[in-house]
């Protein structure tokens, strides 16, 4: 089913950017000549999404003049000024300005190249791959190697049929969560109102054998450091990406 809503998590400080995120805030970081955030929402937009919400908080006016020049997609804005939510609170908050139902959600400082044209694209392959009767989130995950700009943690054991547990040695394919998710927002019916990790929903949904996963296809990359820009950019150049 194609999924026209999404929530974009983009109040984060970007502290390990700095100094470039001391006059702006990270999401608006230009990486191959565009600004990181424009990535996401590209994604969103080529799957299908209509209607997106933001969350901001660091350099706030900046976010909201750029979304407000946003062509593709009509965004709403959740205000993080007075008080940061962390993932799991930001999500909650920023769900009140979307439709209940089915929604992707993505880090606002996360993105892959090599999609093939004309196929489907990633968001559009985990929308299908998600079945709420037996899953509770479907994440998308990269195995390491096809990443630049990771700090070489592996976050989920892969198996065969998706499943995902955390990983420890044979725990399935060793991948990276790629940040992006599809979930129905009745799974945070009655979650806290306050700042909170979405890792606690992640971990319960373990724990109850529904967290899901497929590989993504093509390239990601993660900006989190100036040195990690300047990889990023390299891995742009030589892909012959351009915007």
């Amino acid at each position: 089913m194609t999924i026209k809503n999404a929530m974009v998590l983009a109040a984060g400080l970007g502290t390990r950017l700095r100094p470039i995120t001391d006059r702006m805030p990270k999401p608006l970081v230009r990486v191959g000549g565009k600004a990181m955030i424009d990535y996401a929402l590209d994604s969103l937009a080529d799957a299908g999404v209509t209607h997106a919400v933001v969350n901001v908080h660091h350099f706030a006016d900046q976010m909201e003049a750029h979304l407000a020049d946003y062509p593709r997609l009509e965004i709403a804005i959740s205000d993080e000024r007075d008080a940061l939510m962390n993932s799991g609170g930001g999500l909650v908050k920023g769900m009140k300005l979307i439709q209940p139902g089915r929604i992707f959600v993505m880090n606002a400082d996360l993105f892959w190249i090599g999609e093939t044209a004309g196929e489907k694209t990633n968001l559009q392959r985990l929308a299908e791959f998600f079945d709420p009767d037996h899953m509770d989130m479907a994440l998308l995950c990269v195995p390491i190697e096809n990443t630049t700009g990771h700090n070489g943690k592996k976050d989920f054991g892969l198996a065969a049929d998706g499943k995902l547990v955390r990983y420890t040695d044979g725990s399935g394919e060793a991948v990276v969560y790629a940040g992006a998710i599809v979930l129905d927002t009745a799974l945070f019916d009655g979650a806290p109102q306050d700042a909170f990790n979405l890792n606690i929903y992640f971990d319960k949904a373990i724990a109850a054998g529904r967290l899901y996963g497929i590989s993504l296809e093509g390239h990601w990359l993660t900006v989190g450091t100036p040195d990690a820009l300047v990889e990023a950019e390299t891995v742009l150049q030589q892909a012959g990406v351009s915007v």
